[in-house]
């Protein structure tokens, strides 16, 4: 269960994005990162460096003068408001954030309303997942004339996951460890129908579709939740609950519940035998 999913709407509405509340620290949705990886979305110090430099986020010569409208699809709602701090200085970036949604419905009627150029969607949401999203909005992509585009923005890296939302009609998949940079070049590159995929995901794509056989059905995994699938692959890579949690924007609490229900699920006794459980199917 996500531990963020309130209500938002269309920016500038009755019911925009909430300020985050005062029992939520105001942080980045990222943690820092090596060089080279994206440093925290929205913090004042990659703010002041932005500005410093004259060359901000997405602030390429070749970028100058162009529009694009975005909605954010995540139930992170710290997440949310890093990502507006990051990418939202439409003067700079050139990109407008108009709304924002936490589940399905919320993205669905919040799309529909806004009809934005492009879409920044999380793969797992409340009420059915991007997957979901991106159904009930294929009238929207198909528009020849006001396509809506989604790009794919999630903190799963699993093959799964990234063929499932293309097959749905995204048009790219990029993680969140994606700089603001970067993450703007990719939101016009998708506006303008380019594909856009982080480095490494691109071969779990062009491995997909090379293929004509269906992938096998692995009825044990499918009694997974998608969360669950995200837990057990970090437990699998050896991370601590504590960086579970960290990454996933949950408890620690909610971490250990999630871990229980796996084992039980898969009817395994400890995270060593969920380790070579993963490992054995290529999950890690």
């Amino acid at each position: 269960m996500s531990d963020a999913s309130e209500p938002v709407g269309p920016r500038g509405g009755s019911e925009g994005a909430a300020e985050p509340s005062a029992a939520e620290p105001n942080t980045s949705a990222e943690p820092a990162t090596s060089a080279g990886r994206t440093e925290p979305a929205g913090t004042t110090e990659s703010a002041q460096s932005a500005d410093a430099s004259g060359a901000a986020v997405g602030g390429d010569q070749e970028g100058q003068g162009r529009r694009a409208r975005v909605v954010l699809v995540d139930d992170h709602r710290m997440f949310r408001t890093g990502v507006q701090a990051e990418i939202g200085r439409t003067a700079i970036t050139g990109v407008e954030v108009v709304g924002e949604a936490a589940d399905v419905d919320q993205a669905v009627t919040v799309i529909t309303t806004t009809r934005p150029e492009v879409v920044l969607l999380d793969v797992h949401l409340p009420g059915g997942g991007g997957v979901e999203v991106l159904r009930r909005c294929a009238p929207l992509m198909s528009d020849s004339e006001r396509p809506v585009r989604f790009l794919a923005l999630s903190v799963s890296d699993a093959a799964e996951d990234v063929i499932g939302v293309i097959r749905g009609g995204a048009r790219g998949y990029v993680t969140k460890t994606i700089t603001g940079t970067d993450l703007v070049d990719s939101i016009f590159r998708v506006q303008d129908g380019d594909a856009v995929f982080s480095p490494r995901l691109a071969g779990f794509v062009l491995d997909a579709f090379a293929s004509t056989d269906a992938p096998p059905v692995d009825e044990d995994l499918d009694r997974l939740t998608q969360r669950e699938r995200e837990v057990l692959r970090l437990i699998a890579r050896g991370y601590a609950y504590k960086e579970i949690a960290k990454q996933l924007f949950i408890s620690v609490k909610t971490v250990e519940s999630h871990v229980s229900a796996v084992l039980r699920k898969l009817q395994l006794s400890n995270r060593h035998e969920l380790t070579r459980w993963a490992t054995a199917r290529r999950l890690v």
